[in-house]
This record gives structure tokens, C-alpha cells and sequence, in this order.
């Protein structure tokens, strides 16, 4: 019924998998750290990532570093589409997830995150904390 409502019946859903979910470690007293995810759509229509989070760990949101005149400046991103059949991977530099006013965190440990998509709803994974980024 819900697929219906949005316009998209006939068509064939979304299939979202989410891979390579990171966190980068934060340190005791970071005002903010970054998540990574790899987003992988092999359903024959797109959906659109709205928004990720993790009830254990501070408020998150999307974002994405801008590059002008040699400086970088990071702007928020309201939602961010994953075509069908395609990937959208997050990475340094380019669209994240920020973290602000994170717990300490050490690489090795796991953690939740919820994506939360148009079509496929929430997508829950285990992120990893990693040292630095990769």
C-alpha cells in the first residue's frame, strides 16, 4: 500500500544494501566526528536517502565538502539520491555524515546506524570505528 501511495507502483522496488559503514574514532572531548556508508541499489528504480542516525551517539547529519578557491567549506544535504542499479559512496572530501558532540570512540568497536530511504524505509547496519580515514 505505502509503494503504492508514492506514485510508484508497476514499478519494480528499490533493493538498497549498505556497505562499508565507518566511523571515524573520536577522541574524549570531540566536538564532531564522520560516518561513511556505501549505498548499493540493485532494484530497477532509484530511491533517496533522507537521512542516518544512531541512538548511540550524538546528532547526525548529511553533508557534503564543498571545494571553492582551494578552501573547503562543508554544506548540509537535505537527501541524496541512489539511482537504480548504481552505488553512491560516501568518502572524505566529498558526502558524510557528521557527527556532532560524539561519545569517545576507539577503532575496533561496532555500532548501529539507521539509513532511513523514501522507499525502503530504515536499513539498520553495523558500523565500524576506525583510525583515521581511508
Amino acid at each position: 500500500m505505502a509503494y503504492t501511495a508514492t506514485g510508484a507502483a508497476g514499478e519494480a522496488p528499490p533493493r538498497i544494501t549498505v556497505l562499508d559503514a565507518r566511523i571515524i574514532a573520536a577522541p574524549a572531548g570531540s566536538d564532531s566526528t564522520a560516518a561513511y556508508f556505501e549505498v548499493r541499489n540493485a532494484g530497477s528504480s532509484k530511491d533517496t536517502l533522507l537521512y542516518a542516525d544512531s541512538t548511540e551517539l550524538g546528532l547526525s547529519m548529511l553533508r557534503r565538502t564543498v571545494r571553492r578557491t582551494g578552501t573547503g567549506r562543508t554544506d548540509p544535504v537535505w537527501a541524496v539520491d541512489v539511482p537504480a542499479g548504481g552505488t553512491v559512496r560516501m568518502a572524505p572530501g566529498g558526502l558524510g555524515v557528521v557527527i556532532l558532540d560524539p561519545p569517545e570512540l576507539k577503532a575496533g568497536q561496532t555500532l548501529p546506524y539507521t539509513l532511513w530511504f523514501r522507499q525502503s524505509g530504515r536499513v539498520v547496519v553495523r558500523a565500524t570505528v576506525t583510525e583515521g580515514v581511508r
